[in-house]
């Protein structure tokens, strides 16, 4: 049963206004806490392991799965494994997160390790938004791990997002791409505090005629650290192109290590980094319109995390 705290917390990583329509998955403090299954997506348990296998017919069109994860117990550390089956053909939205909410004195942890098989001439949109909050001393870590296999002439793009309130996290991506392939990935990450984020990216173009771009946008504030590795691998004729900027603000630490790896003659592959403090242009000008500076600068640091 869902109370109004769950509601919250699933709005916030999911943008959801109770049960959604369609296939869901909803889990709370480790314990499955609802499901629906279409004609079109399966959703099963595994046997062996703690997560759930997300299997999409070939051809289904237009359809989404939710799979939100709730934590609002202190000391409680959750682990899942989930799989998803991309049929060929398909194109959908998978839409997962998680939420946590610590009022206590110990740790709350969710960690996830998700394998996407993405079947030829598939097209999936997976997002990800993490959110943290409560007034208790004890930490709210989250630790994803995102692999993808994607085959030929499939479309692949994931968006990655941190919205606020996590203390710990490392977040882990690797991709392989067959064939025709193509990936979008936009990251979006705030840190404030003493918090510390470290985000690995790692996508191995294998296949011909295969395309790549990953867009990283963070900001960084009070005291907290952020450490960002972004690899592209060429092994054959494609195209990549890295773009990395941050605002740095206050006592903050950021590094960015973009790089390419070309193993083929025509692969073309380009990297860009930007590290800077917020533009004092900005923050006049709005301010001539009647804003504070405070407003302004919210206002400049949403627009960039848009």
């Amino acid at each position: 049963m869902l109370n109004d705290l769950d509601s919250l917390m699933l709005e916030k990583v999911a943008e959801l206004h109770g049960v959604p329509e369609g296939a869901y998955n909803i889990r709370k403090n480790g314990e499955g806490a609802g499901r629906n299954v279409t004609a079109n997506i399966d959703i099963v348990t595994k046997e062996d392991k703690p997560g759930i296998d997300v299997i999409v017919k070939p051809h289904t069109q237009g359809e989404s799965v939710h799979i939100p994860v709730i934590v609002t117990q202190e000391g409680l550390n959750d682990m899942v494994y989930n799989t998803f089956e991309i049929g060929e053909e398909a194109d959908g939205q998978i839409v997962a997160g998680c939420g946590i909410h610590n009022a206590g004195e110990k740790q709350a942890e969710h960690d996830g390790v998700h394998e996407f098989f993405i079947r030829k001439g598939a097209r999936i949109r997976y997002i990800e938004k993490h959110y943290g909050q409560g007034e208790g001393t004890g930490k709210k870590i989250l630790n994803p791990q995102t692999i993808i296999h994607a085959e030929e002439n499939s479309v692949v793009e994931l968006e990655l997002i941190q919205i606020m309130g996590i203390d710990n996290t490392v977040r882990d991506t690797e991709v392989h791409l067959a064939d025709g392939a193509k990936l979008i990935v936009t990251e979006r990450l705030l840190t404030t505090g003493g918090q510390e984020a470290k985000s690995n990216i790692t996508v191995e173009m294998t296949g011909e005629d295969t395309s790549a771009q990953i867009i990283s946008r963070s900001v960084a504030q009070g005291r907290s650290r952020q450490d960002y590795y972004f690899d592209l691998i060429g092994r054959n004729k494609c195209r990549g192109h890295i773009q990395c900027d941050a605002i740095i603000m206050e006592e903050a630490v950021v590094l960015s290590t973009p790089k390419i790896s070309a193993y083929h003659s025509d692969a073309q592959l380009v990297h860009e980094a930007a590290i800077g403090k917020l533009e004092s242009e900005q923050l006049v000008k709005l301010m001539t319109l009647g804003l504070t500076e405070k407003e302004a600068e919210d206002t400049i640091l949403k627009g960039f995390l848009r």
